[in-house]
């Protein structure tokens, strides 16, 4: 392969925590052993549904951990409840909103904050980024509002969201295992190494691909805040402080939503400029997140095959030593 050109922010020299190839770095057991310890960290009862800005006066309906629920702008801000209206049934999604209440399409039952017999809302957070919604009666302990990773202050946004055949889980170990990058995302990295890696995070020095042979390197750490969501955060390169927060919601047996927040930020004097092309870069932001999304979901669904099948899938690193 021809010499990568870097542009951009020049690096510190860090030594890699080791030299070995990618497949024996990737240890199933540290990434199996990062993962318990993500998913032991408390939820706060609290699901990622979708981006704040595809919520309006039409109701939207949203499936989240086996239940139907709706969404609608009311007088007071965003509400959700049951997609079932409480007199016979109804789709609300289907229906319309009118001064602030969502109105039931087959009979024109009018409901907001006020409870009908076992109806009622449910609490709603919106970060100006993502919407969340919380299920009390999830066995998680509720908190008042969901544990959100640092952001950055000012930033392009872009929002994602794909549905995978797994488990929530299996796309947080995805992002866990950042060795498969080069080779399961040629288009996108070109080079990659760990410079750190801790009990519950790791820190990797990757070359995204700009043009040709020219890329860009950044040293990216992952860790992960509450048990369905993992951050990249650049500390060190070009676009130090922008986040990408992949977050995993279950929706049913066996299926999750992957919603992923790309937070692009700079502290170059140019980037006020481009913060006001934001309504045009953010499509490309989103257009990149997709496409890596389509393989990792194959990684993700692949593992919660294995998983279903009761095989582990993987070698530990004393057996790759030998």
């Amino acid at each position: 392969m021809s010499e990568l050109i870097m542009v951009g922010r020049p690096l510190p020299p860090l030594p890699p925590v080791s030299t070995l190839p990618d497949w024996q770095q990737a240890d199933p057991r540290w990434i199996g052993n990062a993962l318990q310890k993500a998913l032991a960290l408390p939820g706060g009862a609290w699901f990622v549904v979708d981006a704040s800005d595809r919520f309006g006066d039409t109701p939207r309906r949203y499936p989240v951990a086996g239940r139907q629920l709706v969404f609608w702008r009311g007088k007071a801000g965003l509400m959700a409840a049951p997609d079932e209206c409480p007199h016979m049934g109804a789709s609300l999604a289907a229906g319309c909103t009118r001064d602030g209440l969502i109105v039931c399409p087959w009979h024109g039952l009018a409901l907001g904050d006020r409870p009908m017999g076992s109806w009622r809302t449910v609490p709603v957070h919106d970060d100006g980024v993502l919407v969340w919604v919380r299920l009390d009666d999830c066995g998680e302990t509720p908190s008042e509002r969901p544990y959100l990773p640092a952001r950055p202050a000012a930033f392009i946004g872009g929002v994602i969201r794909m549905e995978a055949a797994c488990d929530a889980q299996d796309v947080v170990a995805n992002r866990l295992d950042p060795w498969h990058g080069v080779h399961f995302h040629p288009h996108s990295f070109k080079r990659l190494r760990v410079v750190e890696q801790r009990e519950d995070e790791i820190t990797v020095r990757v070359a995204y691909a700009a043009f040709g042979r020219y890329a860009v390197e950044v040293d990216a750490r992952f860790h992960c805040p509450d048990p369905r969501c993992i951050t990249m955060t650049i500390v060190r390169g070009d676009g130090q402080g922008s986040v990408v927060e992949t977050h995993a919601s279950p929706i049913g047996a066996g299926r999750s939503a992957v919603v992923e927040a790309t937070l692009a930020s700079s502290d170059r004097p140019g980037f006020r400029y481009a913060l006001g092309l934001a309504r045009w870069i953010r499509p490309m932001i989103e257009k990149r997140a997709a496409r890596l999304w389509v393989e990792d979901i194959a990684y993700a669904e692949q593992r919660y095959a294995l998983r279903a099948a009761g095989s582990s899938g993987g070698l530990t690193a004393a057996d790759t030593a030998r």
